[in-house]
């Protein structure tokens, strides 16, 4: 492994752990030219996943654009990097499981809205209001109305 510091290719291992859900190792290195600390991750290489998205075109899956969404829904909210680190994980290893070559754009959303939706309600909605693009406020209230009502039955 290069070292991001000097550029040397001569390291040693420290430590070595599994991360978040055991398909990736994280590995603590010291460089043994500048005596620097680096962290590397190891993970099993997945075939390439196409996505089918609405207008019939096709682009390769990236982790970084369902991140991405679901950050953008979380903004200032109290939900931790981690908690969507572990959601993103969770939705790409489900996807990985499901299909070989192609899974619809749709089915991805469906999963980001089911994640948002046990993390913070807010989010859910903010994220559906754009996924679903709503026509207008009844369609709005629809998406409300089931979220309210279990309020009400935890509350009373």
């Amino acid at each position: 492994m290069r070292c991001p510091y000097c550029s040397a290719n001569n390291d040693r291992v420290i430590d070595s752990r599994t991360s978040g859900d055991a398909f990736v190792i994280r590995r603590r290195r010291e460089c043994l030219e500048c005596n620097k600390r680096f962290t590397t991750y190891e993970k099993v290489e997945q075939p390439v996943l196409m996505v089918v998205k609405k207008d019939g075109s096709r682009v390769a899956f990236d982790r970084a654009k369902v991140m991405h969404g679901m950050l953008r829904a979380c903004e200032k909210r109290p939900v931790s990097i981690d908690r969507l680190e572990e959601s993103v994980n969770r939705i790409e290893q489900q996807l990985h499981e499901m299909f070989d070559k192609e899974v619809s754009s749709k089915f991805i959303g469906q999963l980001v809205m089911t994640a948002l939706k046990e993390i913070d309600h807010v989010a859910y909605v903010r994220f559906a209001s754009v996924y679903r693009e709503f026509k207008d406020v009844a369609e709005f209230l629809d998406e409300l109305r089931p979220l309210l009502e279990k309020k009400k039955e935890a509350d009373g």
